[in-house]
């Protein structure tokens, strides 16, 4: 439940540097704000008046290099051009009423609508929670939703500047009035209703001394909060000091009989407790250790069918009648060739397979029997097929780099069923003038990894085309094709977006997962850095147009490849990362991530592997960085910024050339999560606009 993934291409003839009154990047100097020297550990206390200013000299001298770059606003319309188009989510029914997500255009937050289900009318619909009025500014976002099981009752959760730490406000869904106070320091939780008693939610002490967007979050505890009592009396379920977790997550199957409750001290591997709440049971142990993963999928007349990676690194699907541990468990659908995850809708099972980062998706009865495999709407990414038992019909999404997202409806029935577009995307834009292919490349030790390069079509591989390399490579997360609004606007200047599929992410299950983990991180670097040498290789670009790009764990990749190479590239990106691998483990959550990092305190042999490459400590003395753009927010407490904050200043103090260091740090934001509008395009145009400048355009490639 910790794995939060961020993630946000021809030119016909390159415009020469020297155009009359224009300027250039070689002509501008940025006056750096003065930093206190060795080792910055001041900057890790994010709520000081000290760090306060540095905060605001930093953003006012990135702004003022920004404002420099004479055709940052027309990117900015442009983007918000695209942008301005009408946006619906796939919809889902809970109680009487169909609900959908909608947004006008620009606004800042998705609006929750509904409708009565037999008078089904997209004209009709009523605004049920909207996002837009909980703040004056847009930052106050919807962080989560949960029905009762007859969806007469709602709970959901806001987050506020981009904090994972929430509250929850429960609606009487009828009349929409809210039934009791609001529920606090709610944090990485889902909303398990339990009939209409009440729910299970999840949480950790709030922090008693120092910032609590930074210091340490260790004890997970799950909750039940009963209806109408005060949220000082709710129960603990478990976690806390007696079986101390740092994960701890509760559902409840559709047919109200057992509680799932998962528990983990990393992101990677949990236990798996099971209690039959019809039968008065006690929670129960069934799967141990942590080294594997479970997850019930769902349970039909006391048979549990479970999702589980132990035996099986591509995952498979076992059964077992009633709470009885994994030594009585069968298989009913066995693990193929690629990493396979499975939801439930409609009474049958939907196994969404990645084949190389595709999407297929194949239909199973309960009883395990392969019934089809979908016809999908293309290669691409595709998303939904879940849905309650007595859904007959479904909906799912499909989209790839150069297809904006559609909703397409499936509608079952003793044969193939039938798959009906039921809302294409109103972006203006035409697929048919783009590209998107797929290749692979060879790494540093052989290994040969796929990559999708998306771009306008009439691309010449001179090695002059600007070009993102956007990167992850961690946490088991698959960076599958997806269409991005803001990319439309670089790859409509003629720049190439390449996304290669690194180890250390889960494109091809555990496996793939663990060989970019710990003492094996450097092959997720070395997979980056071969991508870069083979796009300029293939001429799809050169050096001197290549940026680099990543958050969050991506933000490590893009620090760790820029101080190895730092002549790699001409920009680099690292967004919200975590660039102090010595000091990570002691933020909010951090310690969770040592299954894929490990930490200095493991042994001298890991505190060295992590020193060797850690980004904060590996910027040096008389080297000439990429022209850089560190990106953070005030507000992240996930990866807290005083990483951002150390990287930038060790930067601008040893960076041994002119190219700018610049740290742009989003105000009321947090890791990425729940951003308003205006804020996400206000971040791309900066980003696309210092990138160009610094690549040597004194013009828009293609104005």
């Amino acid at each position: 439940m910790a794995r939060i993934l961020l993630f946000s291409a021809a030119v016909a003839g390159l415009l020469t540097a020297c155009n009359m009154g224009t300027k250039h990047s070689s002509d501008m100097t940025a006056a750096y704000p003065e930093t206190r020297y060795d080792p910055y550990g001041w900057l890790e206390n994010d709520r000081s008046e000290e760090t306060a200013d540095w905060v605001t000299r930093q953003n006012a001298v990135t702004q003022d290099y920004l404002n420099q770059i004479p055709y940052r606003q027309a990117l900015r319309e442009r983007l918000t051009t695209l942008w301005n188009y009408e946006k619906i989510g796939a919809p889902f029914v809970e109680g009487g009423h169909t609900y959908f997500y909608y947004n006008d255009g620009l606004q800042s937050q998705y609006v929750l609508k509904r409708v009565q289900i037999k008078a089904y009318d997209f004209r009709e619909a009523e605004v049920f929670l909207d996002p837009n009025t909980f703040s004056e500014d847009g930052t106050t976002s919807l962080g989560g939703i949960s029905f009762s099981p007859d969806g007469s009752l709602v709970a959901y959760q806001i987050s506020e500047g981009g904090s994972d730490w929430r509250k929850v406000i429960v609606l009487d869904a009828a009349s929409k009035e809210i039934l009791e106070d609001t529920l606090v320091d709610v944090k990485f939780s889902g909303l398990a209703w339990r009939g209409n008693e009440g729910f299970y939610y999840s949480s950790y002490e709030k922090p008693k001394e120092g910032s609590a967007l930074s210091a340490m979050t260790d004890q997970h505890k799950l909750f039940f909060h009963t209806l109408g009592r005060p949220q000082a009396e709710d129960a603990l379920i478990f976690g806390g000091s007696k079986t101390p977790r740092r994960y701890i997550g509760a559902s409840i199957t559709e047919d109200g009989q057992y509680l799932v409750v998962t528990a983990a001290v990393s992101t990677t591997g949990n236990e798996l407790y099971l209690q039959d709440l019809k039968n008065g049971s006690e929670l129960q142990l069934v799967a141990g250790g942590f080294e594997k993963e479970y997850g019930v999928v769902t349970s039909e007349e006391g048979m549990i069918y479970i999702q589980t990676n132990d035996g099986a690194p591509n995952n498979r699907i076992m059964a077992v009648q009633g709470v009885q541990d994994r030594s009585a468990w069968t298989e009913l659908i066995p693990e193929g060739e690629f990493p396979m995850n499975v939801v439930s809708g409609g009474g049958r099972f939907y196994a969404s397979t990645l084949e190389h980062a595709v999407s297929r998706v194949d239909e199973y009865a309960y009883d395990g029997t392969h019934l089809q495999t979908m016809q999908l709407p293309g290669v691409g990414t595709v998303g939904g097929f879940s849905g309650k038992r007595s859904d007959r019909l479904m909906y799912f999404t499909f989209t790839n780099a150069i297809t904006p997202s559609a909703i397409y409806s499936y509608t079952q029935d003793d044969g193939a069923g039938q798959i009906e577009l039921y809302r294409q995307s109103a972006m203006d834009f035409d697929p048919s003038e783009f590209v998107s292919e797929q290749v692979f490349y060879t790494s540093k030790d052989g290994t040969k990894i796929p990559m999708t390069l998306s771009y306008k079509k009439g691309l010449k591989r001179n090695g002059k085309n600007p070009t993102i390399l956007y990167g992850y490579g961690g946490f088991n997360i698959s960076l599958t094709p997806s269409f991005s609004t803001s990319y439309t606007v670089w790859m409509e200047q003629g720049g190439v977006l390449a996304i290669p599929n690194i180890r250390g992410g889960g494109e091809y299950g555990e496996a793939w997962h663990v060989a970019g983990t710990q003492l094996l991180k450097k092959n997720v670097f070395e997979d980056f850095e071969a991508a870069a040498d083979y796009l300029i290789a293939e001429g799809y670009t050169s050096s001197s147009h290549l940026a680099l790009s990543g958050g969050s764990n991506g933000g490590l990749l893009v620090g760790a490849v820029m101080t190895r190479r730092p002549d790699l590239a001409a920009v680099a990106f690292p967004a919200v990362g975590v660039l102090d691998m010595l000091r990570y483990h002691t933020f909010t959550a951090g310690a969770g991530w040592a299954y894929d990092y490990g930490t200095a305190e493991d042994s001298e042999e890991m505190f060295q592997y992590l020193l060797s490459y850690s980004p904060v400590h590996n910027v040096k003395e008389g080297i000439c960085y990429p022209a850089t753009m560190v990106t953070t927010a005030d507000h992240d407490d996930r990866v807290v910024p005083a990483h951002s904050f150390k990287f930038a200043a060790e930067l601008q103090a040893k960076q041994d050339c002119s190219t700018p260091t610049l740290i742009r740090i989003e105000v009321n934001a947090g890791h990425g999560a729940g951003k308003p509008t205006a804020m996400v395009i206000e971040e791309a145009i900066d980003k696309f606009a210092f990138a160009l400048w610094n690549m040597g355009y004194a013009t828009l490639p293609n104005p």
